[in-house]
């Protein structure tokens, strides 16, 4: 068993690192077993929200705005990070994003992790249900606001000492770390010509949007053009 390590939990937009974006980052520094450190941060994206994230994470639009710049912020994670190894529950899904995010902004991001899923489907394989809730619900843990990042972060921690507790006598090959893997391509920034097109676009079919085109990657660029295109149709010179 570790006692030193990063305990994180993110949000996104949606499901594919390559494609969807970071909204929140919140992660502890755990020293001893004890939380002796916070990070914790909203992310501007520059695109909407989809519906469904913002009913299920509380997270608007409007409060997306007040987020720290995405380079910004994945340089301060990663440089809190150190070389402590990490902790998440499915701590795949958010290591996968952000790695992501690192490799775009030309930083290293790579870890060795605990992960409280797996770990809970080796010692606990007869519960109905092993989804970060019901996890706190069994072992009675406070989950704070369920799907806001440093509050499942947190709740995650307690819930790898609770099992500590009870399967470590008899489990602890369950809590060794593992190497995290994911591949990521830096991602290329969107080219001049890809600007002037999807600017002339907007004000062509007067398109009001708070999406920031300078911070999108060439292929989210392209996707947005084809979107629009179809949506609205080519502009006629």
């Amino acid at each position: 068993m570790i006692y030193d390590y990063i305990v994180l939990d993110v949000e996104t937009t949606g499901l594919n690192p390559a494609k969807d974006k970071l909204l929140e980052i919140g992660a502890a520094r755990v020293i001893d077993g004890e939380v002796s450190e916070i990070y914790s941060t909203l992310i501007n994206t520059g695109v909407p929200i989809p519906e469904r994230i913002q009913e299920l994470t509380g997270i608007t639009d409007e409060m997306q705005k007040s987020g720290k710049k995405t380079e910004t912020a994945i340089r301060e994670f990663v440089e809190f990070c150190g070389n402590l190894p990490v902790l998440g529950h499915n701590v795949q899904f958010d290591f996968g994003f952000l790695k992501q995010t690192a490799v775009n902004h030309g930083l290293i991001f790579e870890k060795e992790a605990l992960d409280t899923l797996k770990i809970a489907r080796k010692v606990l394989p007869d519960i109905p249900s092993r989804k970060l809730p019901d996890m706190c619900s069994h072992y009675q843990v406070n989950p704070g606001n369920s799907h806001r990042a440093l509050d499942d972060a947190i709740a995650c921690h307690e819930i790898l000492w609770k099992m500590w507790d009870e399967f470590g006598m008899d489990h602890s090959d369950a809590f060794t770390l593992h190497p995290l893997t994911y591949s990521a391509k830096k991602q290329s920034p969107i080219t001049n010509s890809q600007k002037a097109y999807l600017n002339d676009l907007l004000k062509y079919h007067r398109i009001d949007t708070n999406i920031c085109i300078e911070d999108m990657s060439r292929s989210e660029a392209s996707r947005m053009i084809d979107q629009m295109i179809s949506q609205y149709g080519r502009m006629i010179r």
